[in-house]
């Protein structure tokens, strides 16, 4: 029996317009005070102990895993028991929150399988083993492109015939609340003739989303575009933090790297496709014609609303940008697809991220390059400051929610401050012998 309907209600209180009602059941790492890490599902205020519940037999039956799976720091054992499993066990789940069931209550778990979400510690869902960044949203590409080359000729000759990406670095990722610091690295202005060596004066945010996935393909096997959803578990959103001044100094010919590595991050809750699958949307039609091995069947994006906010240390938090997962030009299954087609084996717990999503209006644009147009059009602050890029002390927030079916589907948030930069005695060849 599937119980993922709009009319569910939970006995657990679940807030108006919470991002967590029944019908989302997103997995997490947590703690509470003086615990330790395992795995759990957020609904509404609260945090779901999956390992309460399997000491108490509930998820008894063939198949049942062992609790060492609930008892680990990272969904990745969990995941590994694969898709057909997570489905059985979503609608055991949802069965047990359901109003009118009573086997937690009998069980003598009505309290004490909780744990407050607010007052949780939560961790890195997955251990990530690979991550890879796409350039998926033609906006976004078209506006770079317009930037630093012409309108013209924003969109180089690849991009509208394969989803173009570059591998990043797994090490730097870090669950929100993580606080970044302002990088180093060589930047070269245009009106100077050497590059010097100095902390970011362009660091940006990217909106992003990201899968997780969760099945191996094995070397050599290409992941079909119409197969490919099978082997995403989830999705979470993604900040991957940029310095812009160190990238367009250091891009050409292999693309980012100083400019990227040193910090993304991630929400901590893993939204299922089962979750977002009300949400489905086609996604833009390919023009030309993309090859036979990108070709998709049937809606394969979502629509899900992005909300970015700034907040500066003394003053509210302010929305910059809303854009929508649906400005994805290739959908994360061309992604996938295309990441394979020569055989790139996949792992359980590996991050695709879809690449900055910006949507056709101006206060739509996934970043500050594009927000303020290259610093041009800086955006105004309520304090009566502005900003170009990310200042020192301000801290930014992504949002998002599907809710165009009147049932909102919610990512949490993913937010990090921003620290100073390293003095410059903190580099060796600055420190006394």
């Amino acid at each position: 029996m599937t119980y993922q309907t709009d009319s569910v209600k939970s006995w657990v209180p679940v807030p108006q317009n919470s991002d967590f009602p029944i019908q989302n059941l997103p997995f997490g790492i947590f703690s509470e005070p003086g615990g330790h890490p395992r795995t759990g599902i957020a609904i509404g205020n609260k945090i779901l102990d999956l390992r309460v519940l399997s000491l108490a037999g509930l998820f008894s039956g063939p198949g049942e895993p062992h609790i060492s799976v609930f008892e680990s720091s990272t969904l990745n054992s969990f995941i590994a028991l694969g898709k057909a499993y997570h489905k059985v066990f979503r609608n055991r789940i949802t069965e047990l929150l359901s109003a009118g069931n009573n086997e937690m209550h009998h069980a003598g778990l009505s309290e004490s399988a909780f744990t407050d979400r607010l007052s949780a510690t939560m961790y890195l869902p997955v251990s990530i083993g690979d991550y890879s960044d796409f350039y998926s949203s033609r906006q976004h590409a078209f506006n770079v492109g317009s930037m630093f080359r012409d309108p013209d000729n924003a969109l180089l000759p690849n991009w509208l015939h394969l989803p173009v990406a570059y591998h990043g670095r797994a090490s730097s990722i870090n669950i929100s609340g993580t606080p970044v610091r302002r990088p180093w690295g060589q930047v070269k202005p245009a009106d100077k003739e050497k590059p010097s060596f100095s902390p970011t004066r362009m660091l940006d945010f990217e909106l992003e989303t990201a899968f997780i996935i969760g099945r191996e393909n094995g070397q050599g096997n290409p992941i079909g575009a119409n197969e490919a959803e099978d082997y995403i578990f989830g999705y979470v959103l993604f900040n991957d933090w940029s310095a812009r001044d160190i990238q367009s100094w250091e891009y050409v010919p292999l693309g980012p790297f100083l400019a990227k590595n040193f910090a993304s991050t991630i929400s901590p809750w893993v939204v299922t496709c089962e979750a977002l699958e009300p949400y489905r949307v086609f996604a833009d039609k390919k023009e030309p014609e993309v090859l036979p091995y990108l070709e998709t069947q049937g809606p394969c994006n979502y629509e899900v609303e992005l909300e970015v906010f700034i907040q500066p240390e003394n003053g509210p938090e302010v929305k910059v940008s809303h854009s929508n997962m649906k400005h994805l030009y290739w959908s994360p299954a061309q992604q996938l697809a295309h990441h394979t087609v020569n055989g790139c084996n996949m792992r359980i717990g590996d991050l695709c991220a879809g690449g900055t999503i910006s949507g056709p209006e101006p206060g739509s644009f996934g970043s500050m390059l594009e927000l303020s147009w290259r610093g041009t059009k800086p955006i105004k602050m309520p304090d009566g400051t502005t900003r170009s890029f990310i200042q020192d002390h301000d801290t930014v927030i992504i949002r998002a929610y599907a809710n165009r079916l009147g049932q909102r589907i919610g990512f949490g948030e993913v937010s990090s401050k921003v620290l100073p930069a390293l003095p410059a005695t903190a580099f060796p060849e600055a420190r006394p012998n």
